[in-house]
């Protein structure tokens, strides 16, 4: 595994590490890895850049290698199982005789960025899982299911015997891949840089799509081709482009809170009355001395006490309680004067 990027993920996802293989002069400018590799205890060894352009097998490596346990590949039916763990219908990429690594390495760096569930490719007729096409997938393979397969036809058949349907590229097919149904259970196929899908992998497939081409170049590059297809599905089996609905609490919560803006400026209001108190505790105290003359021909009973009522006085058919003398017994009519 070689290059910052490749080395921080076999990190991330916890494979066994045998050695990290350093050059000097770029040391200083990986000290987080050294300092990570000697937490976990991982022998650092130093050798010149052009020993581990050779041992990695191609100049990208930044410095840095890792020397790891060998790959534990996946099953068919372990990347259906991961579909099923999250719930989501199988979505599986399928690579056909690819050559460059480059390109392997780019598809398989869109194929996690998309959600795929797993790789299926050829064991023979493939560009191998490089330390090159390692580095171009940044990483990624560290969290993908990579399952070879003797039989790429063969495998096709399985997965469609498991309900996915299998959508392979071509330039003259009748429809783009906006207008084809990728959503529910897919495989989809990318075909070989020069002769694109093979006749037996081109007979398994349900579906063709293309991609619309408006330019004088009348083909892309693999990874591209497949990265827009792989993409395309995703758009179309999440149109709210996100991976889980927004709860339904927060949405409530925010529409509530909209009408209550309005209401915070009553708070002044509510306050009012505390600062007329001091102001009225002296009338209170006139009242409860006022309240016998109710009783006196001179002072009518129903006549309000207004100065007792901050907001002024109550309607003439609803009286206070101020208005009743405490004396009075309920249902008892007031004397004439």
């Amino acid at each position: 595994m070689a290059g910052r990027r490749p080395v921080e993920e076999v990190f991330a996802a916890g494979r066994t590490a045998l050695r990290l293989l350093v050059v000097p002069q770029r040391r200083n400018a990986l000290e987080q890895l050294v300092l990570h590799a000697t937490r976990l205890r991982i022998p650092i060894v130093e050798v010149e850049g052009g020993s581990l352009t050779a041992i990695a097998g191609f100049d990208g490596h930044q410095g840095v290698a890792l020397v790891v346990e060998p790959r534990q590949f996946a099953t068919l039916a372990d990347i259906l199982a991961r579909a099923d763990e999250r719930g989501e219908p199988p979505f599986v990429l399928v690579l056909d005789s690819l050559e460059d690594p480059q390109n392997v390495g780019t598809l398989l760096r869109s194929a996690e960025a998309a959600g795929v569930h797993g790789i299926i490719f050829p064991t023979r007729r493939q560009a191998p899982l490089s330390p090159a096409a390692v580095k171009a997938s940044a990483g990624a393979v560290e969290h993908l299911l990579l399952a070879p397969v003797d039989d790429l036809a063969g495998a096709l058949a399985d997965l469609h015997a498991k309900g996915l349907r299998v959508a392979g590229s071509e330039a003259e097919a009748p429809l783009t891949a906006r207008q084809s149904d990728l959503r529910g259970p897919l495989a989809i196929v990318i075909g070989s840089e020069g002769q694109g899908l093979g006749p037996s992998v081109r007979k398994r497939c349900d579906l063709f799509m293309r991609i619309p081409m408006r330019g004088s170049i009348g083909s892309l590059n693999a990874a591209v081709a497949g990265s827009i297809l792989l993409f395309e599905a995703v758009a179309q089996r999440d149109p709210a482009g996100r991976s889980e609905p927004r709860p339904a609490a927060t949405q409530m919560g925010e529409t509530d809170d909209a009408p209550e803006a309005p209401e915070q400026p009553a708070a002044p209001h509510a306050r009012a009355p505390k600062a007329s108190t001091a102001a009225t505790k002296p009338r209170t105290k006139t009242a409860t001395t006022r309240a016998p003359k109710a009783s006196t021909p001179d002072v009518p009973a129903d006549t309000p006490d207004t100065d007792l009522l901050p907001g002024g006085p109550p309607p003439p058919d609803e009286p206070g309680p101020e208005q009743l003398p405490p004396e009075q017994p309920p249902g008892d009519e007031p004397p004439s004067a």
